[in-house]
C-alpha cells in the first residue's frame, strides 16, 4: 500500500486539495468493492493541525503534522494561492522536509501553481516542469534553471511530476492512479468523475502574454512596436535600426528579457491575434491569415498547429460554437 501526504500549505486551492484526496480514496472504495486490500494511505500533512485555506475562506484539519511523518512514498503538492513569493515564504518549513523524503526516495507531484514550492526546494534545478501558463512569466524569471514546459500538462522526470493549470491537475492524478493502481482502475475513475483521459497539451488554452516584467527599456519598446504593428511584416534588421541596437546584441537581450527569440515573438503575437478572430469573428481562415500578416498557407497552419496544439478550423470549432449559434 501507497503510503501517500498530501501537502496542507497555507493558503492552499480548496480544489486542488479536496480534488486529490476525493479521487485517491475513491480509488480505495473501488477496490473494497472488488473485495480487494486498498491501495493506497492517504493523510492530509500540515503545518499545524488547522490550516487556513483559499483565502481564508476554508479550515482544512490535518490527520498529521509533517514533522511527524518519517517517511512517505509520494508527496502532492496542491496549487497556491495569492502572492507567490509571500505563499512560498509562508510554507517554508515544508522545504527541508520534501528534500529529506525525497531523499530518502519519495516521489513528489506539484500540481498547478504547487509548483512554484517545490521549485524552492532545488529538486527541478534542469528538469522539465509544467505550471499555469498565466504565471510562466514569473516562473521563468524566479527559478531559470527549471526547464518549464508550458504546453505540457503532465510532466514526468523521474518520480518528480508536475502538472498544468488548474483542474488539469485532475489528468496527474489519474497518470499516478495508473502507475500506482493499474489502467483499468485509471480508467475506471476517469469515468466515474466524468475526467477526459490522455490529456497530454494545454497550448489551445494559453493566451500570450508577453514578458514586459523586465528592465531593458529598449526591447520593452521594441516589443509594443511588434504588438502595435503585427499585421506588418517586421524583420531583425529593422528593430535593430529603430531602436540602434547591433541584430546579435538585439537578439541576445530579447531573449534574455522575454524568453523567446524576436521570430518567436513576433509568430506568438500573430497566432494570438489570429485566435481572437477566429473566436469572435466571422472571417474565414484566409482572411485571418492575411489580417495578421502572413501570406503563405502552409506557414501559418503549421505555426498554429505548432503554438496552440490544434489546426486553426479545429480551434474555431472548439471556441466559437456560441457565435455560430
Amino acid at each position: 500500500m501507497k503510503h501517500i501526504s498530501i501537502l496542507v500549505p497555507r493558503g492552499a486551492i480548496l480544489g486542488s486539495l479536496e480534488g486529490s484526496r476525493q479521487l485517491l480514496t475513491q480509488v480505495n472504495q473501488f477496490f473494497k468493492s472488488m473485495g480487494k486490500d486498498p491501495a493506497f494511505d492517504v493523510q492530509l500533512v500540515g503545518l499545524s493541525k488547522e490550516t487556513p485555506i483559499s483565502g481564508g475562506a476554508f479550515t482544512v484539519n490535518t490527520n498529521v503534522i509533517f514533522s511527524d511523518v518519517k517517511q512517505t512514498d509520494l508527496i502532492i503538492i496542491p496549487a497556491l494561492d495569492g502572492e507567490i513569493t509571500a505563499a512560498i515564504d509562508n510554507n517554508k518549513e515544508f522545504l527541508p522536509w520534501i528534500i529529506e523524503q525525497h531523499k530518502k526516495g519519495a516521489e513528489i507531484a506539484s500540481l498547478c501553481m504547487g509548483a512554484f514550492l517545490l521549485a524552492s526546494t532545488g529538486l527541478l534545478k534542469g528538469k522539465k516542469c509544467a505550471t499555469h501558463w498565466m504565471a510562466a512569466n514569473d516562473f521563468r524569471r524566479m527559478f531559470p534553471d527549471v526547464n518549464l514546459v508550458t504546453e505540457k500538462i503532465i510532466t514526468d522526470e523521474q518520480g518528480i511530476y508536475s502538472s498544468g493549470g488548474a483542474f488539469s491537475y485532475l489528468n496527474l492524478i489519474l497518470y499516478l492512479i495508473e502507475k500506482y493502481a493499474g489502467r483499468d482502475m485509471a480508467i475506471l475513475s476517469s469515468k466515474v468523475f466524468a475526467i477526459e483521459m490522455e490529456r497530454d497539451n494545454q497550448s489551445s488554452f494559453i493566451i500570450f502574454q508577453g514578458q514586459k516584467d523586465h528592465a531593458d527599456d529598449p526591447i520593452k519598446k521594441a516589443q509594443e512596436f511588434i504588438e502595435k504593428n503585427y499585421q506588418e511584416k517586421i524583420s531583425v534588421e529593422q528593430l535593430a535600426s529603430m531602436f540602434a541596437l547591433g541584430r546579435r546584441n538585439l537578439e541576445r537581450r530579447f531573449k534574455k528579457a522575454t524568453a523567446n527569440t524576436v521570430a518567436e515573438y513576433i509568430q506568438r503575437v500573430k497566432i494570438e491575434a489570429a485566435k481572437v478572430s477566429l473566436e469572435r469573428s466571422r472571417d474565414n481562415v484566409n482572411e485571418v491569415m492575411y489580417n495578421v500578416g502572413y501570406t503563405d498557407t502552409k506557414a501559418f497552419r503549421n505555426t498554429f498547429k505548432r503554438i496552440t496544439g490544434l489546426s486553426p478550423m479545429d480551434y474555431r470549432n472548439k471556441y466559437q460554437r456560441e457565435y455560430l449559434n
